[in-house]
């Protein structure tokens, strides 16, 4: 893939962090959701790919615009696999809460899992412990070999963890192992992204989220050399059926990093609000500023762009245009 294809997505990231940022605080997540996939889509019209949406806004049935499966893209250039969230985090963005991002990720065709939109049990960790985690194994014999690997005791390290009543358990074992834990309400792959920041504080992500978001998670954590399991939670019979019709055979199957994310990938990510390591939308009188980052996996280059958009000359990021 063109290099240059990592920095066209960074400006479908902004378009739709821009739409999502004015929601912020309202209270409507509905609302939130909708105008940063109204905003993604325009944005991705105007690339010159042949895309296809593997991972996005639920499938087809149950999504009005980038679905599992829809078409992407101007219609001309490479054909590219795409997974996406216009919004992740759209609970923390109507609140008004940290760590909302704008996210997309980029591979070449058939790279990357295709999967229903349903839940998925994850480890995540930064470059020290790639290769040591095993998603089957208790969190207790995790966490002794992540230490291990980081020259640090258990009682050192920290773990992200979903705040939901479904990791009661998860999160009793992690106390009794002596590791330290941060709760979060939202943001698992701005989390899973934090493994691999040194600064970030966060050595370890645990528990079980959301599908599309653990391939996002993978698509980043390739590129910054951290390491990824996860495993599908399908929530009902037709969700089974459904992956089945998707070429699962093996519902119980372990998919590592590059299962998940497969071959070169470019992974973009815009702030929505303030986070971890990306600043939120900032407006002033006539514009506003962004804070985002790409990836490329085949480089290891991760860049950081902070850039100001004039709404004059750029009409289409205008309110009254619905973004």
């Amino acid at each position: 893939m063109d290099r240059n294809l990592a920095l066209e997505m960074v400006r479908v990231t902004e378009a739709a962090a821009i739409a999502a940022a004015r929601t912020m605080g309202r209270g409507d997540q509905h609302e939130a959701d909708r105008v940063a996939v109204e905003a993604m889509r325009k944005a991705l019209a105007g690339i010159k790919i042949r895309g296809r949406v593997v991972i996005g806004e639920g499938e087809r049935d149950e999504a009005p615009m980038l679905y599992i499966g829809e078409e992407v893209g101007s219609g001309d250039g490479p054909e590219v696999d795409i997974a996406l969230d216009p919004l992740e985090g759209t609970t923390a963005t109507a609140r008004g809460d940290t760590n909302a991002l704008s996210v997309i990720a980029i591979a070449e065709k058939g790279n990357f899992l295709n999967a229903p939109d349903t839940y998925m049990e994850k480890i995540a960790v930064g470059p020290k412990a790639a290769g040591v985690i095993d998603i089957t194994r208790p969190p207790r014999w995790n966490l002794e070999e992540i230490a291990k690997a980081n020259g640090c005791k258990v009682s050192e390290l920290t773990v992200v963890i979903l705040d939901r009543p479904r990791h009661e358990d998860l999160i009793a074992e992690v106390r009794r192992a002596g590791a330290r834990i941060r709760l979060i309400r939202d943001g698992d792959v701005s989390a899973a992204i934090a493994t691999c920041m040194e600064d970030s504080g966060v050595d370890v992500l645990m528990g079980t989220g959301g599908a599309p978001e653990g391939v996002l998670a993978a698509a980043a954590l390739k590129a910054l050399g951290g390491d990824f399991q996860g495993r599908l939670r399908f929530r009902n019979d037709d969700e089974i059926r459904r992956a089945r019709k998707m070429g699962i055979d093996n519902i119980d199957k372990v998919y590592t990093l590059e299962e998940l994310a497969r071959g070169n990938v470019m992974f973009a990510a815009t702030g929505v609000t303030n986070g971890e390591f990306l600043k939120g939308v900032r407006f002033f009188g006539g514009g506003a500023k962004t804070h985002s980052v790409v990836m490329r996996s085949e480089t290891g280059t991760v860049r950081y762009i902070e850039a100001v958009h004039n709404f004059k000359k750029k009409p289409h990021y205008s309110f009254e245009e619905g973004i």
